[in-house]
């Protein structure tokens, strides 16, 4: 199939394939003598691995990791999983930030009157460059 049909297969842009290839996490596509690429259902499980592993938020680099583990049959599954793990860790420091940040912005607006006057909290610790631990 052509990239287009295998962009609407994998759920995929055409211009992401072709990204992927860029970097290597897809092996180079057949082209037909006039230059188009090919590809088949081995390319659209391989795509369709990469999707699943960046919905899941894993980072290119991971992505390109697990790509390596996955075509490795005798790979130890303790790999797979220390990568996942440490996915997981990463995941919940990022989440712990974004609550912070909630919480922060959460307080600024509940003490912002929020009626005619100019006065504003948020606007004054926008402009304090302060950043909260």
């Amino acid at each position: 199939m052509n990239i287009g049909q295998a962009a609407k297969s994998s759920g995929l842009s055409a211009k992401m394939i072709r990204y992927y290839e860029s970097i290597g996490l897809l092996h180079p596509a057949h082209r037909t003598d006039s230059g188009y690429r090919l590809y088949g259902k081995e390319d659209l499980h391989t795509l369709a691995f990469i999707k699943r592993s960046r919905d899941l938020g894993f980072s290119l680099e991971e992505v390109g990791k697990l790509l390596t583990l996955w075509q490795d049959r005798g790979r130890a599954s303790a790999d797979v999983k220390a990568l996942a793990k440490q996915h997981i860790a990463d995941l919940n420091q990022k989440i712990k930030e974004l609550v912070g940040l909630r919480d922060t912005l959460q307080d600024l607006a509940a003490h912002c009157q929020g009626d005619h006057r100019p006065d504003c909290p948020i606007l004054n610790d926008l402009a304090s460059g302060r950043q909260d631990e």
